[in-house]
């Protein structure tokens, strides 16, 4: 096509270029003070995440993975306990339930892509200990309703809260509702280190206490090995680069969402696509908007057409559900209004790297391709 750009789905170069200098400053720092493990720059960094979130603990470990692991070994989720969780997630979430030696019980999400508190409710049996949403693509679920279901059974709360750092919920943010909640560092997350990295945050005395032990060998301050532990820290190194990118975070999430902004309004028109909610659609939520999810009746053919015009798309998760994947024990779950969507689901470019212009030939390249039907009827 004529004047044709490159989109990337995401720029990892333009990101590091936009703080190279403080970046390699603060590695050289942790390099030339031989700090690498446990010191005081991962303090610095658990202090800042507790004063961003407005939680009592931070701790950080080695990747959002291992974050709901441990999570889930403090809150003490064993084995045959059930963990209800949406099947529209990434496998880690279902995945360390698992590795606990729960068992994770998949349930539906709604119009909003979000965990369906309906479907939780129904999927309740006596062996059901625990409720773990995902505060998918950088929303946060109707914490009012899971919280209301939780008390009534007495269940727990573990959160996967991987792509929903400072997501809020009636001005609370995502992750410090349950019990515990759960983060991912993960490069492409709003807040990326150059590596795997994660945080468990928590309230509760009793969760933070475990975690510490858990993610160090079982080791208390005194080095002994006072229960059984593993190897899941957070790095100085992965530290001090979150430490440079939290100075300009909250400025990078207003960004995200004026990006949202602006491709709501150049494609709210278009029938037959379903759109996240866009920023100020509804007061109770702040959106960080870590993915740009729609939904689109012609899919494939919009994610072929933007790939010709030099515009990155991704499906997420392989355009599968957790229960839709082979040989994880789930052939006998049906859940329609997941397996639809995930039939639909394109995410577009969502990063602080791209310009306004970017922004508008994704926009424009989308329109084409309604306006001038380049695709075959359904």
């Amino acid at each position: 096509m004529k004047n044709k750009k490159s989109v990337p789905f995401f720029n990892y170069p333009a990101l590091f270029k936009s703080q190279e200098k403080e970046i390699m400053e603060a590695l050289h720092d942790v390099m030339s003070r031989g700090a690498y493990i446990l010191q005081r720059d991962l303090k610095e960094f658990e202090e800042n995440i507790k004063d961003l979130l407005k939680v009592k603990y931070a701790l950080g470990v080695a990747d959002g993975t291992n974050a709901l692991m441990l999570a889930l070994r403090a809150a003490g989720i064993r084995h045959g306990d059930e963990v209800i969780m949406s099947s529209h997630t990434y496998i880690a979430t279902a995945a360390s339930v698992h590795f606990v030696g729960g068992t994770p019980v998949l349930v539906e999400c709604g119009s909003d892509h979000m965990i369906d508190p309906a479907s939780v409710k129904e999927a309740i049996t006596k062996k059901t200990r625990a409720i773990m949403p995902t505060q998918l693509n950088g929303r946060t679920c109707d914490m009012d309703a899971l919280q209301a279901i939780a008390d009534e059974h007495h269940l727990v709360i573990i959160e996967d809260a991987a792509q929903a750092l400072y997501s809020k919920f009636k001005g609370k943010c995502a992750g410090t509702f349950g019990l515990a909640g759960t983060f991912s560092f993960y490069p492409a997350k709003v807040l990326g280190c150059f590596g795997d990295g994660g945080a468990v945050v928590t309230n509760d005395d009793n969760i933070a206490q475990q975690v510490a032990l858990l993610r160090d060998h079982g080791r208390n301050e005194k080095g002994e090995v006072v229960i059984w532990g593993t190897n899941s820290r957070l790095d100085n190194m992965q530290a001090v680069v979150l430490n440079v990118k939290l100075k300009t975070f909250k400025k990078d999430m207003e960004r995200r969402r004026q990006i949202a902004s602006m491709y709501h309004e150049a494609l709210k028109d278009i029938e037959d696509l379903i759109l996240p909610p866009a920023p100020d659609a509804d007061e109770r939520h702040y959106d960080i908007y870590q993915n740009y999810e729609l939904e689109s009746g012609h899919r494939d053919a919009l994610k072929n057409y933007l790939a010709d015009c030099g515009v990155g798309t991704i499906i997420q998760w392989a355009g599968k559900a957790v229960h839709q994947f082979k040989g994880l024990g789930f052939d006998h779950v049906r859940l329609p209004v997941v397996e639809k969507m995930t039939s639909r689901f394109l995410m577009l470019p969502m990063h602080t790297a791209l310009l306004d212009d970017d922004v508008s030939y994704v926009c424009d390249c989308i329109r084409k391709f309604y306006n001038e039907k380049l695709f075959v009827e359904n």
